[in-house]
């Protein structure tokens, strides 16, 4: 890491520590009942502090962060594009979602464990048993009026396209009756920066972490979507080309 890049690595690692080591403990302390369940606005505390936090850890890398349309209230399954490790970070800071995510952030540093206390199904992919079992927590979930997010893809690429998304995973939504937001992810002006975001050829977690970190401040835009009435959709696989169809076109606009 040379230059500016060295230099903003500098300027940020204090203020990650301090975020850390201090704001963080006040967060959770804060999210412990009776405290953290006290409704503020129709959203309990502990889960605008995850907001906060998540909003926080944003900042100190330099996303700024900018919201279109509006996230639904109460049980929702919202999908997203799926770019890096950011994508959770950036979607919590503006609602609270338990996520499906690969089994390996469990175990990542830091991350891995806010994602724990952020209500994280986890999936072990190509199990098909592993996969049973999160389409039944999923559904527990959203019949008990909880959101989850999901990534359709299944996996990260490189930024510069979306692909397939899998269907199975709408199967939830369409069993609990629950509508599906569409959300796409910016990063960069126009989404210019997708690729620097994404992890780089065998990059791992701690590398790309370490990168982003240094890298020079831009706008992160979060775009939810016309939700889908699974009802009228036709189905799940319908249901998985109407939710790509738009996350493209919004990647796409100017």
């Amino acid at each position: 890491m040379k230059g500016p890049n060295a230099l903003r690595f500098a300027l940020r690692m204090p203020l990650l520590a301090w975020h850390v080591l201090i704001d963080l403990p006040i967060t959770l302390l804060v999210m412990l009942p009776p405290i953290g369940r006290i409704d503020i606005g129709g959203e309990p505390l502990e889960h605008r502090m995850i907001r906060w936090w998540q909003g926080g850890l944003m900042r100190i890398f330099g996303f700024r962060m900018h919201r279109r349309g509006v996230p639904l209230p109460g049980a929702t399954l919202f999908v997203a594009n799926h770019v890096s490790w950011v994508d959770i970070v950036a979607l919590h800071s503006q609602r609270m979602m338990g996520f499906v995510a690969k089994r390996e952030i469990r175990g990542w540093p830091l991350v891995g464990w806010l994602a724990t206390r952020g209500e994280t199904i986890y999936h072990e992919r190509g199990s098909s048993e592993s996969m049973g079992g999160v389409l039944h927590e999923m559904l527990a979930r959203l019949r008990a009026g909880r959101s989850v997010g999901v990534f359709p893809e299944g996996r990260t690429r490189d930024g510069r396209e979306i692909g397939p998304f899998h269907a199975r995973i709408f199967l939830a939504a369409v069993e609990a009756g629950v509508r599906v937001q569409p959300v796409a992810l910016r990063y960069g002006k126009g989404a210019s920066a997708q690729p620097v975001v994404a992890f780089g050829p065998d990059e791992s977690f701690a590398a790309n972490f370490l990168r982003l970190l240094g890298e020079p401040a831009r706008e992160t835009e979060v775009w939810f979507l016309e939700p889908i009435d699974v009802s009228d959709a036709g189905g799940r696989r319908r249901i998985a080309e109407l939710a790509r169809e738009r996350i493209v076109e919004a990647m796409a606009a100017p």
